[in-house]
């Protein structure tokens, strides 16, 4: 059976998810994320990770980091030209295809 893509989660009633929630929301069975952990990354989307990271990225490279696997940020801002979500949003690139990018990204490094 075929996972549900990160970007189907995004913004969808009634979660309403973030993009770093949702990003987790993903592959939350792959990597036995519970709904708790889900939730602390609401304080993490709209560009409120660390350093103004995207939060899709910044969800993805901590999943990545946990399970050993390398970095996507080369590859997330060659897709995307940025980073970071407020560069992100000014070039106009809509967050759900971040999402969708850090996804696809983050099941290639599995």
């Amino acid at each position: 059976m075929s996972r549900k893509k990160s970007e189907e989660y995004f913004h969808v009633l009634p979660e309403n998810l973030n993009c770093a929630q949702a990003l987790l929301k993903g592959f939350q069975k792959e990597f036995t994320i519970s709904d708790a952990e889900i939730e602390e990354f609401r304080a993490w989307g709209g560009g409120r990770a660390e350093g103004g990271i995207c939060g899709a990225l910044f969800a993805a490279e901590r999943l990545l980091r946990q399970a050993g696997k390398p970095s996507i940020e080369s590859e997330f801002i060659a897709a995307t030209g940025h980073r970071n979500c407020p560069d992100i949003k000014e070039s106009a690139f809509p967050c759900p295809h971040c999402v969708r990018i850090a996804d696809e990204l983050v099941e290639k490094k599995l």
